[in-house]
């Protein structure tokens, strides 16, 4: 008797921020060897022209952390079809696969989906996109969900390594305490939590490996709900000490002198987590990770 090598699990768009924590979740807990990993270079999960490079049944999952977020240039007309391509198309065409070989399938989602007049939102409410951006994840959405194996997990303001607005906020700091910039302003009417990749990453792996119930899950970090003004504050301080110097404004304020498109932004992009909690996962109060992950930022 020859036991059955496990299935293996694919990982798409494995070079973004959740990619790379997904990566190294999985060098973590000792699972790499049983982890393929592919971004749109080797892989366009948009072109139903590369699917058969990949042996599907030796897939028991796929993690897809691949999509477009540049959300103001899906406004302009090459932008656009980038966005759908990526968000819209190649989720349907994965799910699609995944169904056809019995795979289960992890998709990422947003906030962007909803448009943000609720203060909470939980996985019940209707989606009502008002972006490019929005619109094509929720079609995304509405495309993985056909897929009977699957998980959807909403996020919100992701942190991870890579580029964010964490550490822009502490570039600008340290340019404020240089005497090369007086200030700066950022939005203060856009509320909403912090989601970091690593709690974005054991959060895919606790619903894969507790075959948690299929279906959307919304995830990020716990606690208050904050502005984008009190988060460059926070930066700021851990910084330089010079929250001071951060200017609040309206969204209407910060993109009046604006050149080209601008997506619109859900005003309220707070998500109800109570859903994910019943399943045994308590994501980390997003406040206590911004301190540490700033520290070692400075460090």
């Amino acid at each position: 008797v020859v036991p059955m090598a496990p299935r293996r699990t694919l990982v798409t768009g494995c070079n973004g921020q959740l990619g790379r924590a997904v990566r190294a979740l999985a060098e973590e807990t000792g699972r790499i060897g049983t982890f393929d990993f592919c971004d749109i270079d080797t892989f366009d999960m948009g072109d139903p022209g590369q699917y058969p490079k990949y042996d599907w049944s030796l897939y028991g999952a796929v993690i897809n952390c691949g999509a477009y977020t540049a959300v103001d240039k899906a406004e302009t007309p090459e932008g656009r079809v980038i966005c759908w391509a990526a968000n819209a198309a190649g989720p349907a065409l994965l799910a699609r696969t995944c169904a056809e070989h019995g795979i289960t399938l992890v998709h990422i989602s947003s906030d962007y989906v909803f448009d943000g007049t609720r203060e909470l939102h939980d996985e019940m409410e209707p989606l009502s996109p008002v972006s490019v951006y929005g619109q094509s994840k929720a079609a995304g959405d509405l495309a993985v969900a056909g897929c009977s194996a699957h998980y959807i997990l909403r996020s919100s303001w992701v942190i991870g390594d890579g580029k964010n607005f964490a550490k822009t906020m502490c570039m600008l700091s340290d340019k404020v305490a240089a005497g090369d910039l007086g200030q700066v302003t950022v939005v203060d009417d856009q509320l909403g939590r912090l989601t970091f990749t690593d709690q974005m990453a054991r959060a895919i792996f606790h619903v894969l490996d507790t075959r948690a119930p299929y279906g959307t899950y919304d995830m990020t970090g716990s606690g208050a709900v904050r502005s984008w003004a009190d988060i460059a504050k926070a930066c700021f301080t851990a910084a330089n000490g010079n929250a001071d110097r951060v200017v609040p404004v309206s969204t209407a304020e910060y993109y009046a002198s604006a050149e080209g498109p601008i997506a619109p932004r859900p005003r309220f992009s707070a998500l109800d987590l109570s859903k994910l909690e019943s399943t045994g996962f308590s994501p980390r109060d997003w406040e206590d990770e911004l301190a540490e992950y700033l520290k070692e930022l400075r460090a």
